[in-house]
Order: structure tokens, then C-alpha cells, then sequence
């Protein structure tokens, strides 16, 4: 592309890049706080760090989901729905990624 950004990186029908990485981890933690009923805060967690470990229970895992589908306006399909989709903020931000790029296809 000319101004140096790929496909994957553009929304459908505008010009606007996809989020970063950075900005997306952010989202997800603003969501995680909000909705995850997490024991920890969000913000003090890397984006490796096991969710499940830090208090992220099925209920709160429910809870999450509805936030980041709100949040990104999209539908994770049945098949995300499992725990390795949410066991950290970088495994939920390349969903919500894939999700965002397919959303844009």
C-alpha cells in the first residue's frame, strides 16, 4: 500500500488502521477491571500473565466476553469460546485482532 500499512490493518470501508497492539491491551484491561472480576489489577498485569491464575473464574470469564464484544463490537463464535482464548490479555487481544480483521473482510 502506499502509505505503508497493510490490508489486515484497515478497516472495511475506511481508512482507519486497526488498533495497536498497545491500544488493545489497554481496552482489554479497561474491560478486565470492569467486568473480569479479577482478585489483581489489571494494569499490574503483563500481557502473558495467566488470567486464571489471577482470579478469572468462569463467571467472570462470561462477564469479560460480554464487555469485549461491546467494547470491540464483535462476536467471538463458538469457536473461541474455550479457556485458551482468555488466559491472558495477549491470548484475548489476537482474538479480538482476528476478530476485528475478519470483521473488516
Amino acid at each position: 500500500m502506499a502509505d505503508g500499512r497493510r490490508d489486515d490493518q484497515r478497516r472495511a470501508g475506511d481508512d482507519h488502521p486497526l488498533p495497536s497492539d498497545e491500544s488493545l491491551a489497554e481496552d482489554i484491561r479497561a474491560v478486565l477491571a470492569e467486568c473480569g472480576g479479577l482478585a489483581v489489577d489489571p494494569g499490574r498485569l503483563a500481557p502473558e500473565d495467566d488470567l486464571y491464575a489471577a482470579g478469572l473464574t468462569s463467571h467472570g470469564c462470561v462477564g469479560l466476553m460480554l464487555g469485549l464484544e461491546e467494547r470491540f463490537e464483535v462476536e467471538f463464535p463458538e469457536t473461541l469460546l474455550n479457556r485458551r482464548t482468555f488466559e491472558s490479555i495477549a491470548a484475548i487481544r489476537d482474538a479480538v485482532r482476528g476478530l476485528l480483521v475478519r470483521s473488516a473482510a
